[in-house]
């Protein structure tokens, strides 16, 4: 992992670990980001700048790096499915997006509305 994908999680895990909404703090083991403008194009993503997928986070273009509240938006995600590793995605199926306790959790921590 290069310099500036380190540098943006520390900073993201820092902010998080101002939380105590889970008994262990994030784990950055295996997380990894990932640069992919193509998967942003498919109907689903584009509506988004990130997505989490468990120990992932997808970004559209690397100068999303520079967005600290993004990268902690999208860790919060990682740090509740290394909690609820199959109830955290699968809410996103019975509740939707907009009334998501997850999503206003991730925006909560992220410093997000």
């Amino acid at each position: 992992m290069d310099d500036a994908k380190r540098d943006v999680l520390l900073r993201a895990k820092a902010r998080l670990d101002e939380f105590s909404n889970y008994p262990r703090p994030v784990s950055l083991r295996g997380v990894r980001i990932w640069i992919v403008p193509g998967l942003f194009r498919l109907p689903w993503f584009r509506r988004f700048d990130g997505y989490a997928a468990h120990w992932t986070i997808l970004l559209r273009s690397r100068a999303l790096l520079a967005d600290d509240r993004l990268i902690t938006h999208e860790l919060a995600h990682v740090w509740q499915m290394q909690h609820h590793p199959v109830r955290m995605p699968l809410s996103y199926l019975l509740l939707g997006y907009e009334a998501n306790p997850y999503e206003r959790e991730a925006a909560r921590c992220s410093g997000g509305s």
